[in-house]
């Protein structure tokens, strides 16, 4: 009860104080540290429902994950606000694979958010680099085509250019490779177990997708011949979208990945009777689809399943391309004008036939408009010189599963084997080796040759891979329309091969010449100015040292093996394959081991051979040579002659997140396919651009990086492309150079011996004989090359200062292989489109106290 005198005190009159206004960021958008560390808080409490005393590691990722996100959603919705007007032209990336790698830093320093992130981690008494470890990597890719694929959509995105990447949301994505007794193991990609804070779900966009059934044909209201689908069965495609940011500018793309579904997950009258399992059949069949990445093709059902996959996310795109262009447009009269798609190698190649049918059938145009638009709408790349890797699909399987987009192929390929009669009469070679048809006992669609008729541009991705293209590959077809071929040489994106992985060079390099090669990599050729300076040299050769005692650390730790940093990095972190002659660096391992044997006290320039990449489940030899590798290593690494002047490191399990420790570290990068058979390599770019030195064939784009840091600065070897077709032509004999080369002869031997698999002396004969019965990828013809560079190479490393020099000047002329030129040189010559500027408006306004 108050009192008389209380009473009096409340009710008298106060004056009030002059207003303070206090501006306080919003929490979903500030940048401050205050502000972030608020958010942080807020999204661990209020989206996860935790307090720091039960939460773990992943959910204090999981909480500043969603605290970038929120800082990505402002700029990604005023992002899609500006590119819905008309006169707006955007790219679509249909690609099977991206590679993304792990958000969270990339997506910080996009953002120009690290180092205050990283603060406000701090003040809450955590360790970013802690949190940064608990973020599971999508698998989505299975090396060099998915990785380009993310390095191209952060280009795009940087350079402001409006566009979308289309592809699967595979729930498993490749597979993780354990090393169990030196052999690799498959498991499952669980990449989506704790969740995926980057995506948002939109079901709402949800599509439908036809497969199997029949056709009918019928005449339209106005008389038109029409052709209606009748499928057998529906899948639902729902997309995920993830927000892809530009660094330092206000643009954020979006990687749209499509999940499959049943148009009806359950079958409750078939349940009722008692079939539980076979109520959700229809679930467990659509979701098939988006389940892995690139199941094995060795049988009937897989080859079904990847079509499934590549038609499903096609044609999901396509149908969205066709919504977002009238939602700005009336008609699609104008969407070669106003889209232009790009198709990642031949994967999405289903996409011509796609397109026709939904013009065609659902949006009622007539056949000549709808090819005109169609090809002037597509891009083709092609990204290998492999015969398996140019799709072919079964006709009889196309007749059961797409049956409308047969019709519509055998149509396309009607007119345009007449185009080809008119301009090469009485050519029936020609006429069979270009047809989308391949004729035989059992009949093929031929999807490169599909993709190529039905584009406006076909370009390879390094000079060689683009001539050879023409001269070989697709030689038919660049005498019929020479116009439509083009070169684009690839590139990487140097803010995460180079800002994010090297963060110590990127200081120094920002430090003699500022920031602007960021994103104008060529801008490194500055670096010239020092490459005589030694307090520049030893800072540089510093750097290069502490990043291999960060790996050397890493190997003790998971691999349980000392390296010495002071030795050579040698370095060979790619997919497993013949092609790439993983093989042949292990016979110049061999070589050095029996030189040793031979002479104990050999005095050579000490090595740590590091290899790490995958072998397709499927690719018996591929996972072989990983066996070997390992047995190898089993070998040199303990035994007492060697005395560690050579180690062998196989790393588990190879990804982007690796990558990012691996490139930095090494001194020699082996880049060593077999002349010809490379289309590209980005692997080589990464390497080069941290400072390592390239060991390699004339193949790919090394030819381009040779000749960008100078044949000085490369160690160069091996036969050439014409120098293999020339050799092959005439009769190519293995057992020439195993007769004469007495130490080549030691190694296969050693390795036939069993010496390196005593439990199993015959383990390794399907190598032996690979080698010595056919060397399809020339191994035994470039050994002797190779031994000899790889000795220039332990000469050259003796000379630190000079090894230094040529190291600078590697990351100096490296800007032509940034992916921004690469996205530049598309946007020009093939999908015509010019950036476009994204502001951002105070959509909520600021909040007073």
């Amino acid at each position: 009860m108050q009192t008389e005198e209380q009473t009096e005190e409340v009710n008298t009159p106060i004056t009030p104080s002059p207003a303070i206004e206090i501006q306080v960021e919003d929490d979903r958008t500030g940048m401050t540290v205050d502000t972030l560390k608020r958010a942080f808080a807020d999204n661990l409490y209020y989206l996860l429902g935790k307090d720091e005393s039960w939460a773990t590691p992943h959910d204090y990722y999981t909480a500043l994950a969603y605290t970038v996100r929120d800082r990505l959603l402002h700029r990604w919705i005023n992002t899609v606000r500006t590119y819905m007007k008309p006169e707006t032209k955007a790219v679509f990336y249909l690609s099977a694979e991206f590679l993304m790698g792990r958000q969270l830093a990339n997506n910080l320093l996009n953002l120009g958010l690290y180092e205050r992130a990283t603060e406000a981690i701090k003040e809450s008494g955590l360790d970013i680099n802690d949190l940064r470890l608990m973020e599971a990597e999508p698998g989505l890719g299975n090396g060099g085509l998915g990785r380009l694929a993310a390095c191209f959509l952060d280009s795009l995105a940087t350079l402001e250019i409006p566009a979308v990447g289309y592809g699967i949301r595979y729930e498993f994505g490749i597979f993780d490779q354990w090393i169990k007794d030196g052999a690799q193991i498959e498991h499952p990609d669980k990449w989506l177990r704790f969740g995926n804070p980057w995506e948002i779900r939109r079901p709402e966009l949800t599509v439908e997708v036809k497969f199997g059934g029949h056709t009918e044909a019928y005449s339209d209201d106005k008389g038109n011949y029409r052709v209606r689908w009748i499928p057998e069965r529906k899948v639902l495609g729902t997309p995920y979208d993830t927000p892809v940011p530009g660094y330092n500018n206000n643009t954020a793309n979006t990687l749209r990945l499509w999940r499959a579904s049943a148009s009806e997950d359950f079958n409750f009258q078939v349940f009722d009777s008692g079939n539980y399992v076979g109520s959700v059949t229809d679930k467990i069949f659509s979701e098939n689809i988006s389940k892995v990445l690139y199941p094995n093709d060795n049988t009937s059902q897989g080859k079904q399943l990847r079509l499934e996959q590549q038609y499903f996310f096609v044609s999901c795109s396509l149908q969205d391309i066709i919504t977002i262009h009238r939602r700005i447009h009336p008609n699609l009269d104008n969407l070669h004008e106003k889209a232009a798609i790009q198709l990642n190698d031949t994967h999405p190649s289903i996409a011509v036939a796609e397109l026709m049918r939904l013009l065609i059938d659902e949006h009622d145009f007539e056949w000549d408009k709808a090819w005109h638009i169609t090809k002037n709408t597509f891009g083709y790349t092609n990204h290998t010189l492999l015969p398996e890797a140019l799709e072919r699909w079964p006709v009889s399987l196309f007749e059961r599963l797409l049956p409308r987009h047969l019709e519509i192929i055998y149509e396309i390929n009607r007119r345009f084997l007449n185009e080809v009669r008119a301009k090469y009469p009485r050519d029936d070679a020609r006429l069979r080796r270009m047809s989308l048809i391949e004729e035989g006992a059992e009949k093929y669609v031929r999807m490169a040759h599909l993709a190529c008729v039905g584009s406006h541009s076909i370009n390879g991705v390094a000079a060689l891979h683009t001539d050879l293209m023409q001269q070989k590959v697709l030689k038919d077809f660049y005498q019929l329309w020479p116009e439509k071929f083009n070169n684009k040489t690839n590139g990487v994106t140097p803010r995460r091969w180079l800002l994010l992985s090297n963060p110590k060079l990127s200081e120094l390099i920002a430090e003699k010449i500022g920031n602007n090669w960021v994103t104008h990599l060529e801008e490194l050729r500055q670096l010239e100015a020092f490459v005589d300076d030694p307090e520049f040299g030893d800072r540089f050769s510093a750097i290069k040292y502490q990043n291999k005692k960060e790996l050397a650390d890493y190997i003790s730790l998971y691999n349980n093996i000392e390296v010495n940093p002071d030795s050579l990095f040698d370095i060979q972190v790619k997919r497993i394959h013949e092609y790439k002659r993983q093989l042949l660096n292990v016979l110049y391992i061999i070589t050095l081991y029996n030189r040793i044997k031979r002479n104990p006290h050999l005095d050579i320039q000490p090595r740590t051979f590091i290899f790490a990449g995958k072998a397709a489940p499927g690719y018996y030899i591929a996972k072989l040579i990983i066996k070997l590798i390992n047995s190898v290593a089993k070998v040199v690494n303990n035994d007492p002659d060697v005395r560690d002047r050579i180690k062998v490191v196989f790393l588990a399990n190879f990804s982007v997140s690796l990558g990012q420790r691996v490139y930095p570290a090494a001194d020699l990068s082996e880049q060593i396919s077999t002349a010809g058979k490379e289309a590209s390599g980005t692997g080589n770019m990464k390497f080069a651009m941290n400072g390592a030195l390239t060991i390699g064939t004339l193949d790919g784009a090394n030819i381009e990086i040779r000749s960008e840091v100078g044949a000085e600065n490369f160690f160069l070897f091996g036969l050439t492309a014409e120098q293999v077709f020339a050799m092959k032509s005439r009769g190519y004999n293995p057992w020439n150079y195993y007769n004469s080369n007495s130490e080549l002869r030691e190694t296969i031997d050693r390795i036939a011996s069993g010496y390196f698999s005593p439990e199993n002396p015959k383990l390794f004969a399907p190598i032996v004989e690979s080698l010595l019965i056919g060397d399809e990828y020339m191994l035994m013809a470039d050994y002797q090359s190779y031994i000899e560079c790889q000795e220039r190479v332990s000469q050259a490393y003796r000379d630190r200062a000079n090894w230094t020099r040529m190291s600078i000047l590697n990351v100096a002329r490296m800007g032509k292989f940034s992916s921004d030129r690469t996205i530049r040189d598309y946007c020009q010559d093939i999908w015509q489109t010019k950036p476009v500027r994204v502001n951002l408006p105070h959509d909520k306004p600021l909040s007073t106290r």
